[in-house]
């Protein structure tokens, strides 16, 4: 019951009707975030998207507020490198004024210079309790050794000195360059037919003009194999590994997908169990795959204290070539089929869930994804599709990223291994 659809003036319409429920679930989202900035906009897509809250010339960020609670809704809002999503989630009586306010938000939002200082103290807490989150802070040094001066490497946050320059008419501007209708995607899942949905996404969308298209064009990135560091006076050290990985929509993210999976995607994974459950050196420990339009980047994460950061390191190393070295067993291979497909229907339960995957397939790939396609390309996954692609990941080496008490370990030593191996 999925359906997709492009407005007369470019806004792409993707949904899916669930008779089953009597809520819906909706989300505008728009192709622009980090990726898309400057150096001298680093962090202008999140400040714009607290600002949309902020009031329009029909009502105030109180009255905004107050509307959604009215409802009994939930309204919220995300910023990521390549998209900003802007979503609610309404009972199906309620859908029109749900999509209404939030058109009225992204279209006619004041910017008022005194709500602008407000919101700027307001980010800057922000940024300061992202600094004082170290696991959250090391996902940021990682990303600007590997991607460097590439705007994959900026921060989503931004940075004090950019956000406390910006001024309404850096705001007016980035929207008129970058919330055009044909950057922008409505994604609907619920208890809402078909019909009614493209008729009150033409109603309040439809007076937006195509027109010329200012966001710039994508450059592939770099992959650095770097070393960064931070030194905090706190009690573990936080480290991330990454490597390559692959663009979403590559038919290798499938192998990869179980990869991780048996790798540090569960508790019962070979990194979980080697430095966790067997020696308890660690609370944290993980791994992930981040896909992005044109790139992606395979991590690896641990928290665990000076003394045994080292041994961590080794460790993760040894694990890590298992994995490319010998090939997993079928039975290891089946039960990581069932732990990920268990993990995506259980997921897909939830309206919000299906109107996230129905918009991001939309945005990064360009068509819907049917379940079935996924599932047929995890079940056709072989042990040696999962050892090919670990060695073309797993076996070049490491960057590195370190925040924590560092002068109290040999942490060049250890360093030195993961990125040379």
């Amino acid at each position: 019951m999925t359906y997709r659809t492009t407005l007369r003036n470019g806004i792409r319409v993707v949904g899916e009707e669930m008779s089953s429920i009597r809520s819906v679930s909706l989300g505008i989202w728009v192709e622009t975030g980090s990726r898309y900035e400057s150096q001298s906009e680093n962090g202008i897509s999140h400040f714009l998207e607290h600002m949309f809250f902020k009031g329009t010339s029909r009502h105030s960020a109180k009255e905004l507020a107050h509307l959604f609670d009215d409802l009994g809704g939930q309204v919220n809002a995300f910023t990521a490198k390549e998209f900003t999503c802007f979503y609610a989630r309404v009972l199906d009586e309620h859908f029109s004024i749900a999509l209404e306010t939030l058109a009225e938000m992204l279209t006619d939002s004041r910017f008022a210079p005194e709500e602008m200082e407000k919101e700027k103290r307001v980010v800057i807490e922000e940024i300061r309790m992202y600094e004082d989150t170290p696991d959250e802070l090391v996902m940021d040094l990682i990303a600007r050794g590997v991607y460097g001066e590439h705007p994959l490497g900026y921060t989503i946050l931004g940075r004090d000195e950019n956000l406390l320059r910006f001024s309404r008419e850096d705001l007016v501007r980035y929207v008129n360059r970058h919330y055009r209708p044909e950057r922008m995607v409505v994604s609907v899942a619920g208890h809402v037919p078909e019909d009614v949905v493209i008729r009150e996404v033409e109603r309040v969308f439809g007076g937006l003009t195509k027109g010329a298209d200012g966001a710039p064009a994508l450059v592939p990135p770099p992959f650095h194999k770097t070393v960064k560091t931070e030194e905090k006076d706190i009690e573990q050290v936080h480290i991330c590994l990454a490597a390559p990985g692959y663009p979403a929509g590559s038919r290798e993210l499938y192998p990869l997908l179980l990869l991780n999976n048996v790798l540090g995607g569960t508790q019962s994974s070979r990194l979980f169990q080697e430095i966790r459950e067997e020696r308890g050196m660690a609370y944290s420990v993980y791994s992930f795959h981040t896909g992005f339009r044109d790139a992606g980047m395979f991590g690896i994460y641990v928290g665990t204290s000076p003394e045994t950061a080292e041994e961590v390191l080794a460790l993760v190393q040894q694990v890590t070539a298992r994995m490319w070295q010998e090939p997993i067993s079928r039975e290891e291979l089946e039960k990581a089929k069932r732990q990920v497909k268990g993990a995506l229907m259980l997921g897909l339960e939830s309206s919000g869930s299906r109107m996230s995957r129905l918009a991001k397939n939309e945005i990064l790939l360009g068509r819907e994804v049917p379940l079935e396609e996924t599932l047929a390309g995890i079940d056709a996954v072989a042990p040696a599709d999962i050892q090919r692609v670990a060695e073309d990941v797993l076996s070049h080496g490491f960057a590195l990223a370190a925040v924590g008490p560092l002068a109290e370990f040999a942490f060049d030593r250890a360093a030195k291994v993961c990125v040379s191996s």
